[in-house]
């Protein structure tokens, strides 16, 4: 990867097979969006950026240098994904998914962040996800100021934190419009603002001991721990199991993945998950065996 800098921004070239639009719309972030093609805003936490994506360069307009080690860790940029991609490409399905899929990188997402968002996410689709998640930051959030030609303004709201939620009650979260999963939310909050949860803790741990130091919120059941331990707390071997990856792995691996997947399964889920649903006729192939 290279590095371009001047007064118009950065630009990073040579970026191998990274496929910024599959990676931010494939199920594991709620804060993007695409206003004209190759071009992309969003937040992270309390950050707001625009990229542009063309071909194999990324161009960050008006960035700072001492912006940029923040946005190339969120995009998991400085990671090869190259040998992953050919350990996980000796298994045929998983083959045709990444030759699909493969520009897919998982995001490093901050802990809180990601577990409030897949509590959000539980019974819904990811348009009505991000509803829920932006109406949370924009009455809760910081308001985070931006500069365009004319004026600053804002340009968009930053992620509540744990300590902001808690002090909340389920009348106050209304204008969220989450339904139950409010209570579920606000009780994450307790719980992470107690200590009685500690992600630093559940990310530390195996896969399997942190998602039941995560299940101790109401609500959290082993899909959303393990999202939350992908893409908040990078354990990159935590499998979501949601009804599309249930299918995947009954109809295409009865036995599981591979073993040498494994260490990788967050990743092959991603691969999976994204090439199966645009393609679902593959589902009615025969078994593995």
């Amino acid at each position: 990867m290279k590095q371009k800098i001047d007064k118009n921004g950065i630009l990073l070239e040579d970026l191998d097979g990274f496929s910024l639009e599959m990676t931010l719309f494939c199920g594991q972030c709620f804060r993007w969006s695409q206003p004209e093609p190759g071009v992309f805003t969003g937040m992270a936490g309390n950050r707001f950026c625009t990229v542009i994506q063309r071909g194999e360069s990324l161009f960050f307009p008006h960035m700072s240098q001492d912006e940029l080690p923040f946005w190339l860790n969120y995009f998991d940029l400085e990671t090869d994904y190259a040998p992953i991609r050919a350990l996980l490409s000796q298994e045929p399905v998983l083959r045709e998914a990444i030759g699909y899929a493969g520009g897919i990188r998982i995001l490093r997402q901050d802990p809180w962040e990601a577990l409030a968002s897949f509590i959000l996410s539980q019974n819904n689709n990811i348009k009505r996800i991000t509803g829920l998640v932006e109406r949370l930051c924009e009455s809760f959030g910081t308001p985070i100021s931006g500069t365009s030609q004319k004026a600053e303004k804002t340009v968009g709201y930053g992620f509540p934190s744990a300590r902001r939620l808690a002090s909340l009650t389920v009348e106050d979260l209304a204008p969220v419009r989450a339904g139950f999963r409010a209570k579920y939310l606000l009780d994450a909050a307790g719980k992470v603002v107690s200590g009685e949860v500690s992600l630093e803790k559940a990310a530390l741990l195996p896969v399997d001991e942190g998602a039941l130091e995560l299940q101790k919120i109401q609500g959290v059941g082993p899909k959303v721990a393990r999202c939350a331990l992908l893409f908040g707390c990078q354990k990159i071997e935590s499998l979501p199991v949601d009804t599309w990856v249930r299918k995947i792995l009954a109809r295409l691996y009865p036995h599981g993945l591979p073993s040498y997947a494994q260490p990788y399964a967050g990743i092959a889920q991603q691969y999976l998950f994204h090439y199966i649903r645009t393609f679902p006729e593959r589902l009615k192939e025969p078994v593995a065996v």
